[in-house]
């Protein structure tokens, strides 16, 4: 069997890889394959999802689980290694917003005692960075390192209302999203609660699924006004009225924002477009 030496790929046996793919693009297609459904995969799942052939993705796995990306268990099956938690933790927009915020957080927590999440954006969609909950917090939907939707999730309008105009358009153009236990927001609906959420700091959404809950988010604005972060509260539906923990939430947000060197008085309008 002869190796192409640009592509570190077998070049005449089994299933070829595309033309030219680089091996890093091929590595990290085999760690994107993993998700909260699949948690721990065989070498046969992991070359089936990345869609490449087991010779290539069994010598591609040797090589990330001796870096510590991926970890062997002992039934054989492979899970994602704490080496990438350990680089992830390193991210500015997750560890650094994160260090600051969290003492805001547990006094917000301490309050509450339920769920406490901060998430920043990846794209198209909010990445939750911290989740602070109790033992008998109702059930959410998102973990640490989970990703949730823009247009369906208070954290996610949040985001969604300190991107750039563009970035907007792009996101409104698509169809409503169809998210189980969360009403799907029209176009024009969703213009509007945009609005609604740069003049007040507050976007709140009712959720029936997986539990009855009411979650209130606010932005943490950086040193240069755009949104860095969102912050909000989860708890159960008719516990407390959202404009009653809305201040709470607010003023935590805020904080943490004067903390990243935010100064309201400096700033020419509410937020400026974060890049998220």
């Amino acid at each position: 069997m002869t190796v192409s030496p640009e592509t570190d790929t077998p070049a005449a046996r089994g299933k070829r890889p595309k033309q030219g793919e680089p091996v890093i693009d091929r590595a990290l297609s085999l760690l994107a394959v993993f998700s909260d459904r699949r948690r721990a995969l065989t070498l046969s799942e992991l070359a089936r999802y990345a869609d490449m052939p087991a010779p290539t993705a069994l010598r591609l796995i040797a090589r990330l689980v001796a870096w510590g990306a991926l970890e062997r268990l002992d039934d054989g099956r492979y899970v994602v290694g704490v080496r990438l938690w350990e680089v992830a933790s390193l991210s500015p927009r997750g560890h650094g917003v994160r260090e600051i915020a969290l003492p805001y957080l547990e006094d917000l927590f301490e309050v509450t005692r339920h769920h406490v999440l901060l998430a920043v954006r990846d794209n198209e969609e909010a990445v939750l960075i911290e989740r602070l909950s109790s033992k008998d917090a109702t059930e959410v939907a998102y973990r640490v390192g989970g990703r949730a939707p823009l247009r369906s999730t208070a954290v996610g309008l949040v985001l969604l209302a300190g991107a750039d105009q563009q970035f907007q358009e792009t996101i409104l153009a698509k169809p409503p999203e169809k998210e189980l236990g969360v009403a799907e927001m029209p176009e024009g609906q969703l213009r509007r609660t945009l609005s609604d959420v740069r003049r007040t700091g507050i976007a709140m959404i009712r959720r029936t699924h997986p539990s009855m809950t009411v979650s209130v988010a606010s932005p943490i604005l950086d040193a240069q006004g755009a949104v860095a972060a969102s912050l909000s509260i989860v708890v159960p539906d008719g516990s407390t009225p959202p404009n009653v923990l809305a201040p709470a939430v607010r003023a935590a947000a805020r904080a943490v924002s004067r903390n990243l060197g935010y100064q309201a008085q400096a700033s020419t309008g509410l937020w400026t477009h974060s890049q998220g």
